[in-house]
């Protein structure tokens, strides 16, 4: 399994240092306009994205109440990328670092409306993999209504077959 989840957080990692390439020759002005999604807008998809895998890295770090570190952030679009590239970094590292038992824990957390969960560190990792690139996907629809064209293949068979 650990080889699996190596190169699924590798492959998060690569797709988005692509779409981020992107987003950051992109204007403010275009990073907050209302486009529709989940989120409405780029910006605040990038820090959902940002804070979604944040709180799953602290989870996965046993902190007891993780932190949204997008929640207030008042930096630029571009810089705000530049942190979500970082963060997506740390859960490949922390993959990387893990033993198999560690994968295998099952880690208890407690949601924002005090409901109580348990999920095995693979599983997290998993959807935490997942839910980017569900995001990511809208983020490209997003690009796209904005007239920009030159959008690199995100498809993990792309990651897979690169060289």
């Amino acid at each position: 399994m650990k080889d699996i989840l190596e190169r699924y957080t590798a492959y998060n990692v690569w797709a988005n240092k692509r779409v981020c390439t992107v987003l950051q020759k992109l204007t403010e002005e275009q990073a907050i306009q209302e486009l529709g999604g989940s989120f409405g807008n780029m910006r605040d998809t990038v820090l959902h994205i940002w804070n979604a895998e944040a709180v799953w890295l602290q989870r996965l770090q046993l902190v007891e109440k993780p932190v949204e570190p997008g929640g207030t952030y008042p930096g630029s679009f571009s810089a705000g990328c530049d942190q979500w590239q970082k963060t997506s970094v740390m859960l490949e590292s922390w993959v990387k670092a893990a033993t198999p038992a560690r994968l295998g824990h099952v880690v208890a957390f407690t949601r924002q409306k005090s409901d109580h969960y348990k999920m095995k560190a693979e599983d997290i990792l998993m959807h935490a993999c997942n839910h980017s690139s569900f995001h990511r996907g809208q983020l490209v629809s997003m690009l796209r209504q904005l007239g920009v064209t030159k959008i690199p293949s995100l498809d993990f068979s792309t990651f897979t077959t690169r060289k």
